[in-house]
């Protein structure tokens, strides 16, 4: 059996701030997690995992961050073009920084995409009618 995809990571400056930020697009990530240096969340079948850069330099010291652009980019699945809309106005609303506000995709979804406090591009999306 070839490799199976079972988790995906984010090296993160602040536990709190991205744990918040995840949580504000509605991941039940329990409380008091932010306290720990590495958490691991169950979302469908695919553990999401947050490090602290302190635990990355713990076994690979001569770790740095990306430069020129994210590596990297997060999708969720909104039940609708609307929940994009409002998904969207409740993170800007929470501080956030948005980086394309909603539109209509020439591919058929109502689309949008807002940077965690890390900078890595999450896209809200959902099918539009008929699409």
């Amino acid at each position: 059996m070839p490799p199976q995809l079972d988790l995906v990571g984010l090296v993160v400056k602040d536990m709190k701030t991205s744990l918040d930020f995840y949580r504000a697009l509605g991941l039940a990530i329990p409380e008091g997690a932010e306290k720990e240096d590495h958490v691991e969340h169950k979302v469908g079948g695919i553990r999401f995992a947050w490090d602290t850069i302190g635990v990355i330099k713990s076994f690979d010291p001569d770790w740095a961050p990306p430069s020129g652009g994210h590596q990297m980019g997060l999708g969720f699945l909104c039940t609708s073009p609307a929940e994009v809309d409002e998904t969207y106005k409740r993170i800007m609303s929470l501080g956030y920084h948005g980086h394309k506000a909603p539109w209509d995709a020439f591919w058929g979804q109502r689309y949008a995409t807002v940077h965690d406090p890390d900078g890595n591009g999450v896209d809200l999306f959902a099918p539009l009618a008929g699409g």
